[in-house]
Parts: C-alpha cells; sequence; structure tokens
C-alpha cells in the first residue's frame, strides 16, 4: 500500500463508527450490582445512552441484567473479543487494565466524529524511509501506560538504524502474528515530542508498524508513524514510549499533533 492510501486508510478508520472518535466514557467498576444509564439515579452515571440501560454486576464473572431480557455474561478484552452492548448510536464494552475493569462508552454521534477535522502530517520524505538492522538479543522493556500501570515485556531483539553518522536501536513493544508473517509494533518519541509549534507531535510518544525482519534487515518507515488513540479522547489507555524509544533528534515526518478542540 503506498503512502497516500495509508493515509486515506487511517483516516477512514479514525472516524469509522465504533472508532476511537466515538469514545464517550471510561468509567472503572466496581465489585457488585450497579445500575447504569444517563438518568441521575444510576449508580454508574453515564455521558450518553438510555437512561435506565441495565444492571451490571460484577464478580467472578460479569452479568449484564435488562428487565424483560435474558441475563448475559458479558466479556472483556483480556479474554478475548469483547462483549458489545448496544442501544441505537451508544454502546458499551468492556477492558481490563492492570487487573481492573472499566466500562468504556462509544457514542457514534460524538462531536467529536462527527466534525472531525483532520490530523496534520509532514510531509512524504524518502529520506525518513530507513533501512534497519535486526539485533536479536532478548530486551527486556519496562512498559507504562497512560492509566498509571507499569509491566514488564520480554521482546526477541531491537533494530539498529542510523541516522546522521549515528547508530540508534528501538525495541518493539509487541511482535504481531499476522498470516504467514510477522508485524512488530513499535512505541516511540523524539525531539519533536510535546512541542508547541506547527512541528510537534503528541507529547507520550507515536505508534509505528514494520514487517519482521527478513534476513536480518526490515524497514521503519517513519512517515507512517501516527499518533495514539489517547492523542484523540481522555478515555482511551496507551502505551508511552519507553526510555529505550526516546530518540534523541527530531523525527520531522508522520503525523503531528494539534489538541482536541
Amino acid at each position: 500500500m503506498d503512502y497516500a492510501d495509508w493515509r486515506q486508510k487511517r483516516i477512514a478508520e479514525l472516524t469509522a463508527p465504533d472508532s476511537w472518535l466515538s469514545l464517550a466514557g471510561l468509567y472503572w467498576l466496581e465489585t457488585g450490582a450497579q445500575t447504569v444509564g444517563s438518568a441521575a439515579d444510576n449508580a454508574l452515571v453515564l455521558d450518553a445512552g438510555p437512561a435506565h440501560w441495565g444492571t451490571l454486576v460484577v464478580g467472578q464473572d460479569i452479568r449484564w441484567r435488562v428487565p424483560g431480557q435474558t441475563e448475559q455474561i458479558l466479556f472483556t478484552d483480556a479474554q478475548g473479543e469483547s462483549s458489545v452492548v448496544r442501544d441505537g448510536e451508544t454502546s458499551f464494552i468492556l477492558i481490563e487494565r492492570d487487573g481492573q475493569i472499566a466500562l468504556r462508552l462509544r457514542n457514534n454521534a460524538s462531536p467529536a466524529r462527527l466534525a472531525f477535522a483532520g490530523i496534520p502530517a509532514f510531509d512524504f520524505s524518502a529520506d525518513w524511509r530507513l533501512e534497519a538492522r535486526w539485533d536479536p538479543t532478548p530486551q527486556t522493556l519496562e512498559v507504562a501506560t497512560m492509566s498509571g500501570g507499569l509491566e514488564t515485556r520480554q521482546l526477541p531483539g531491537r533494530a539498529l538504524f542510523d541516522h546522521a553518522g549515528q547508530t540508534y536501536s528501538l525495541t518493539p513493544l509487541e511482535v504481531v502474528a499476522k498470516g504467514d508473517t510477522k508485524d512488530l509494533f513499535f512505541v516511540f518519541a523524539d525531539q519533536t515530542s510535546g512541542k508547541k509549534d506547527d512541528n510537534g507531535t503528541y507529547g507520550a510518544g507515536r505508534f509505528l508498524w514494520a514487517r519482521a525482519p527478513e534476513e536480518g534487515r526490515l524497514v521503519l518507515d517513519f512517515n507512517r508513524a501516527y499518533n495514539p488513540p489517547c492523542a484523540f479522547t481522555p478515555f482511551a489507555t496507551c502505551p508511552l514510549a519507553p526510555p529505550e524509544n526516546r530518540l534523541p533528534f527530531a523525527v520531522t515526518a508522520g503525523e503531528k499533533y494539534s489538541s482536541p478542540k
């Protein structure tokens, strides 16, 4: 896929129904029964959705009760694919982070989605499409999230690349199997991160995917560096760039950042 098609696909995914731009709330759950809805007399008051939607019962499993309907057992994203509870334009799923469970609310009629004006980006430059060497030495990363959690990850190696006569490295946070191939997922920060000017990028870092190395080589195309979901909504939880992936120079490629209005 060429760069222009990748950009179009990126915008289409971001503005699709149930995308990150549709997020309308994140609510951490307590053990026991709690009524859920947008009316003020609920135990869990949502920012969108039916006034009295139903009751969540959080215990060894999570049950969803609506009068006149069959009780459901709901699954979190940590158990595989999250269960979706939907009413018109509004829906919710359950996520699990650091042993805590939260309700993630979506509203497809949210102004953030319907009035989305696009993402500023640097001009494409072939100079930022860099060939890297794969170092198969196992790496250990301490990865922090914007929810305040910290987890240790064991990774199978790192990418080494040259810039301005110096060698730098990036360690992937994940290695994801895709059919017969594997993709590497990086989170990195650089000297544009958090800058309050026209060339500033998201302060917590940006995401980048690369195909797994073949014969010890891979390509890091920084033109396809993109903002994490947390750049668009306060209701997402995102990994932060680890210290090992904070580059001491400006990567003037990929998506820029402007604060949501």
